[in-house]
């Protein structure tokens, strides 16, 4: 076990420390810059797309009764709000100080626009699955737009590693820690969780959609309400907390409780942790994106950007607010992750504050399982069509449940640093390739708004461009 803790320090190290922040922060201005910021000019359009978007009526990309936009636009908050929102954000500040939580937001204002293009490329190439509905994501775009299939295979094993495998063993590991306190064991629970998960993730990804549809948004709202009270309990402390922050992030005012590392440390933190939460540019949203059915590409990616906006602007700044208005974060430096959540927490409402965040936590990272598993079957199914083999990797996603529940935290949570790396590294070389695709569809969507056009349609004819290089299964 220590040279696979070595082996993996040291990817971590190269990874983050010498490629993958640059990539992050460069290809989110990059596209900042060629959309118009469009992350800020259509976002307001994006809370209107996500409400108009409960039925999968569409016959622009062929009427296969596709999930609904609304479906996917549920299945990927249910892999982002999971347990990056509650244990991340505490680790980044317990790592990083006040300042990581800047970062975060950066992390994520940026990847808005990444998230816009590669969920508008991943409905662009996507395929016919045999449910009659469709399937796609990086390494779909990888294959036939940039025609490099050992790249997208490469690509969809780093995802299956990383939410098939990996990232489940975050969240398990996250449920143990949040229960430590009730007497219950790990092996017990990590067997429970995996009972619960089998018959969703047997059930395909329509099964996951209908579930994610329904529990995502109640265990938001749910978590969001309590945050507020505690925001509304503490307003003259706020600005107080905002200068904290920003002093932080830029070194002005060294961060409190002993964090070490200064402004280095709050980007390196805020930028890892913001990264695992919203997932933007590490191409894993795409492969729900892609499963949507929609009048146009762009109608997806701009859903897909808003679940950045809720999971990282609101949901994880939700949890900073908890942390850092109780004043938890300066004391005990060896209590970190969801435990300091749920100590920030009790401070605030009391001894039941623990146990609303242990059922909180329970239902981020449960629906944070499902929805790592439809991202991993899209892929799956993208190396082979086996269905043997597709049940041998639901095995083995129950598997690692079981395994992140009775492992040490420090391991899992490296272990997803590396395999998240590994395909964000991936995916945003493949996105710089492609972008001209995506900035087109833009644009073709851009004009069709400002002609008039309330919901706009793809023609592909309308573009010679993209009707060469887009495939002639779906867009006719």
């Amino acid at each position: 076990m220590d040279i696979l803790n070595s082996f993996i320090d040291w990817g971590n190290g190269l990874l983050w420390g010498s490629v993958l922040i640059y990539l992050l922060v460069g290809a989110g201005l990059y596209f900042t810059v060629r959309t118009g910021a469009a992350q800020l000019r259509l976002l307001g359009h994006a809370w209107k797309a996500v409400l108009a978007s409960r039925d999968s009526d569409s016959t622009a990309d062929g009427g296969r009764g596709g999930i609904t936009s609304f479906q996917a636009f549920a299945t990927g908050l249910a892999s982002r709000v999971g347990t990056g929102n509650i244990a991340g954000v505490a680790i980044a500040i317990s790592l990083g100080g006040p300042g990581a939580v800047f970062w975060m937001w950066m992390t994520a204002l940026l990847g808005m626009s990444t998230a816009l293009l590669e969920a508008s490329l991943a409905q662009a190439y996507k395929v016919p699955d045999a449910d009659h509905g469709f399937r796609g994501g990086p390494a779909y775009y990888i294959r036939q737009g940039l025609g490099q299939g050992w790249m997208g295979s490469l690509f969809a094993v780093f995802l299956i590693l990383a939410f098939g495998l990996v990232f489940n063993a975050v969240q398990s590991n996250s449920i143990v820690a949040a229960l430590s306190g009730y007497g219950v064991g790990a092996l017990p629970v990590g067997l429970v969780l995996a009972l619960l998960t089998a018959p969703i993730i047997f059930g395909g990804i329509k099964r996951v959609s209908r579930v994610a549809e329904v529990v995502v948004p109640i265990m938001a709202v749910l978590y969001l309400l309590i945050a507020i009270y505690v925001i509304l309990t503490n307003l003259g402390e706020l600005p107080a907390m905002f200068s904290h922050i920003f002093q932080s992030a830029f070194g002005v005012q060294a961060a409190a409780g002993g964090v070490t590392g200064g402004i280095a440390a709050a980007l390196l933190n805020g930028v890892k942790r913001g990264l695992f939460s919203n997932e933007a540019g590490m191409g894993s949203a795409p492969n729900a994106a892609a499963a949507a059915s929609v009048n146009h590409p762009v109608q997806q990616g701009l859903v897909q950007m808003l679940g950045v906006f809720v999971d990282t602007i609101i949901i994880c700044t939700a949890t900073a607010a908890i942390i850092l208005l109780s004043g938890v974060h300066l004391g005990d430096k060896d209590v970190t992750g969801v435990q300091l959540t749920q100590a920030a927490l009790t401070e605030h409402v009391g001894a039941w504050g623990n146990d609303f965040l242990a059922v909180a936590i329970f239902l981020f990272a449960f629906t944070s399982i499902i929805g790592n598993y439809a991202y991993a079957e899209s892929n799956v199914q993208y190396l082979s069509r086996n269905r043997t083999l597709l049940n041998v990797f639901r095995v083995l996603v129950l598997g690692m449940v079981v395994f992140g529940a009775v492992r040490d935290v420090p391991t899992v949570w490296n272990m997803a640093d590396l395999s998240m790396g590994l395909m964000a590294v991936t995916n945003l070389i493949a996105l710089l390739l492609l972008s001209p695709v995506a900035l087109r569809l833009l644009h073709d969507y851009d004009r069709q708004r400002r002609a008039g056009t309330a919901e706009p349609v793809f023609d592909r004819h309308a573009d010679a461009e993209l009707d060469r290089r887009l495939p002639h299964e779906i867009w006719k």
